[in-house]
């Protein structure tokens, strides 16, 4: 019998790599582990995205910053160069018809590294020097990005474009969880944030067993730095894929031959 297979992104993002998962003939279920909600008030948001050629770069943390992004944006002005820091947000910058054809992309080149400081590593700081940065990002976050270009000398503006929340733990949630814990299970974990915040719902759940069973489900990650905190939370079969769908898909198939 088949594993069935975990997915904990927010539910917006989750849907279309489920119906992936399923193709393959998996069963898919999906588990948000964030919540991602529009801010109360986007003014400050609409503000600085009314006049983007002031910036010579904006930074998107994230597939989610994008979308809040553009739903107050109906074109990109090629001028303007993206910096993002993988290829989900590369294929979410594709759904509102952004790619290479029509804009300067600098995304990291190491599919297994994709964060704030390996995008840093393509970046021509130099040239950043004097200019201005948009950093389109959620509420809270790192501040790598910011501190670098900063100490470069660029002059850099951040912008909150979504509220991201860790779900809560009601019966419900916890009961499901207890039964993702009960079946034999793949789950594919895309953030460090995510994997603390399951941590902390298994323990919750009555029974220090399930700490265990957790710590011996096979995770799919997508970028070293998760994989590295797992090993901190001493999991032990975990499966480094490299950043987008397809490598996660292409783990899944290979966990199942």
């Amino acid at each position: 019998m088949s594993k069935t297979v975990v997915i904990t992104r927010p539910l917006a993002q989750a849907g279309p790599l489920a119906q992936q998962v399923t193709a393959l003939g998996r069963a898919a279920v999906i588990f948000p582990l964030l919540e991602i909600h529009p801010l109360p008030d986007s003014t400050a948001l609409q503000a600085v995205l009314a006049d983007l050629t002031q910036f010579s770069m904006v930074a998107f943390v994230s597939p989610n910053a994008i979308h809040a992004a553009f739903a107050y944006l109906s074109h990109w002005p090629a001028e303007v160069a993206i910096a993002v820091v993988g290829e989900g947000s590369r294929a979410a910058l594709a759904e509102h018809g952004v790619s290479d054809a029509n804009a300067t992309i600098h995304c990291p080149r190491d599919p297994l590294r994709t964060d704030s400081q390996t995008l840093l590593e393509v970046l021509d700081i130099e040239a950043l020097r004097g200019s201005r940065v948009l950093i389109v990002r959620g509420e809270s976050g790192r501040e790598l990005l910011a501190d670098a270009l900063r100490r470069s000398g660029a002059s850099v503006t951040q912008v909150a474009a979504y509220r991201r929340t860790a779900p809560e733990p009601s019966p419900a949630v916890l009961q499901q969880l207890q039964s993702l814990l009960d079946v034999e299970s793949d789950w594919i974990i895309t953030s460090s944030e995510a994997l603390h915040i399951l941590m902390g719902l298994v323990k919750q759940i009555a029974g220090t067993e399930y700490v265990v069973k957790m710590q011996h489900k096979h995770l799919i990650v997508p970028h070293s730095r998760i994989a590295e905190v797992a090993k901190n939370l001493c999991f032990n079969n975990v499966t480094l894929t490299g950043s987008g769908d397809e490598r996660l898909l292409a783990a899944l198939q290979s966990s199942h031959e």
